[in-house]
């Protein structure tokens, strides 16, 4: 069995905006940490995704267009990983322009070139890119797991309603040590990366 981790949008902007992350901010950077570190030590694929958007918002979601919401703006550091995250400059970096990781990206091909059985996903926000990667990720007939310590959102009671309405259905909701151990878990293979 094979497993991928897909951090979503642990980005500048997201913790700066909101106080609800901002306070949340180093656990979920040191769970993070930890859950990639495992992966790494297993061989393991880590991915790494990122909302940006130009300057001018063509790109961006119809309500931020609208209501001319400049956020994760390309070229700035609000659309940045966090700097206390373990990201190597080798790492895979998936653009997104929508909640979905999978949504006019690459990371299908990505994850093609590695066939993992199980998606890890840790990131922010839990209710909207958090819950919209899970069910793509469902959608394609992975298993899909959520690092219960490496999610957050903006919406502390939006958080807890999707975690309760993805457990079971669309993924299975599982403590950042489990997680760990389950990776740890199982059998050595070659190390894979993903290009």
């Amino acid at each position: 069995m094979k497993a991928a981790l897909i951090v979503v949008d642990m980005l500048n902007d997201f913790f700066e905006r909101s106080p609800v992350l901002a306070m949340q901010r180093s656990r979920l950077v040191v769970n993070t940490n930890l859950l990639v570190r495992t992966f790494r030590s297993a061989g393991l694929p880590v991915l790494w995704v990122r909302q940006e958007f130009d300057p001018d918002l063509h790109d961006a979601f119809r309500e931020m267009r609208a209501n001319k919401v400049s956020i994760t703006i390309a070229g700035t550091a609000g659309c940045e990983l966090l700097p206390e995250l373990e990201h190597l400059p080798a790492d895979p970096v998936i653009v997104k322009k929508r909640y979905s990781a999978f949504f006019g990206t690459d990371l299908d091909t990505r994850l093609s070139q590695f066939r993992p059985d199980v998606l890890v996903i840790a990131g922010v926000n839990t209710h909207a890119c958090v819950r919209m990667t899970a069910i793509d990720a469902y959608q394609r007939d992975y298993n899909v797991i959520i690092a219960a310590e490496c999610v957050a959102s903006s919406d502390s009671e939006h958080h807890e309603v999707t975690l309760r309405n993805l457990d079971g259905n669309i993924a299975r909701i599982i403590p950042t040590a489990d997680v760990r151990g389950f990776i740890e878990a199982l059998p050595n293979s070659p190390s894979q990366r993903l290009e």
